[in-house]
């Protein structure tokens, strides 16, 4: 809590904008009402957000929303301890922020994959892909550009 605490302060007491999230891994070692505790007190400390790293069961995240004020952070990890929701029932529960740290690398990779298994088969990738304009706005390619042209000898 006090490393929490001096985020906070830090925050409080600085001029940039900065948002504390304090996690806690709590769960899986002291059980879950330590872990609830622990973000109770985050929150008495100033945090912005919690983030109660696990809980096991719809039960355990809707008892965490229950009992600890402010916003909080669903971790959506495919495979992991946390049943993944739906969006609308994570807000229904209580969370205001859902993270899926892998899911755009899960789904990337396997797009890849089917990409590379196209080309080795002799087949098109073109139905995968983006258009040509629509990938060079994404990458950033036309914001170059512009920005080379203000700088062309006239």
């Amino acid at each position: 809590v006090s490393r929490v605490r001096a985020a906070c302060d830090a925050r409080d007491e600085g001029p940039q904008d900065i948002v504390i999230m304090a996690r806690t891994d709590a769960r899986a070692s002291e059980g879950l009402d330590e872990a609830i505790r622990r973000c109770q007190e985050f929150v008495k400390a100033g945090a912005d957000i919690t983030f109660l790293e696990a809980p096991l069961d719809e039960e355990e995240m809707l008892r965490y929303c229950l009992e600890v004020p402010g916003y909080k952070m669903a971790n959506m990890l495919p495979s992991g301890k946390t049943p993944i929701l739906p969006e609308c029932r994570l807000e229904e529960i209580g969370f205001a922020i859902a993270a899926y740290p892998l899911t755009l690398l899960s789904v990337g990779m396997r797009a890849q994959e089917q990409a590379l298994q196209l080309l080795k088969d002799g087949q098109s990738t073109s139905a995968l892909e983006l258009d040509f304009e629509a990938l060079k706005e994404r990458v950033g390619f036309n914001a170059y550009y512009r920005e080379e042209e203000r700088y062309q000898a006239r």
